[in-house]
């Protein structure tokens, strides 16, 4: 059976926090915010039909990115807590748009990812 794409949008989520709390450690402060997003560009934004709600929470975690990664190396450590929750924040709230607002495409059901106008959180048939 075919991965869900609510489930692929959960694992894109996870993944981008755990980018989120790798870093600074685990990479350039310039590949932050593509790297955060990756997983859900690659797996998800083709997959569901165009919402502006979608698009602005994206633009949201990009932003979010941008500033976790222009934090100070010399910053106080709840100014690093507070970029990180922001971060965190604006993915949770990606994540729950798209599982909210999200309808399955076309491409996304000859995939097998969940029948196209269906809401992405729709349980799987069968």
């Amino acid at each position: 059976m075919a991965v869900s794409l609510a489930d692929l949008m959960r694992g894109a989520a996870a993944e981008a926090r755990r980018r989120a709390a790798a870093f600074p450690a685990a990479g350039r402060k310039d590949d932050l915010p593509w790297a955060v997003i990756a997983a859900f560009d690659a797996d998800v934004r083709g997959h569901v039909e165009r919402d502006r709600r979608i698009e602005d929470e994206r633009d949201r975690v990009l932003i979010a990115s941008v500033t976790l990664a222009e934090t100070p190396d010399d910053a106080e450590a709840d100014e690093w807590d507070r970029a990180r929750r922001g971060l965190a924040r604006a993915i949770d709230y990606l994540e729950e748009t798209v599982l909210r607002f999200g309808i399955v495409n076309r491409a996304a059901a000859k995939r097998g990812h969940g029948v196209a106008g269906d809401p992405v959180s729709a349980p799987p048939i069968g």
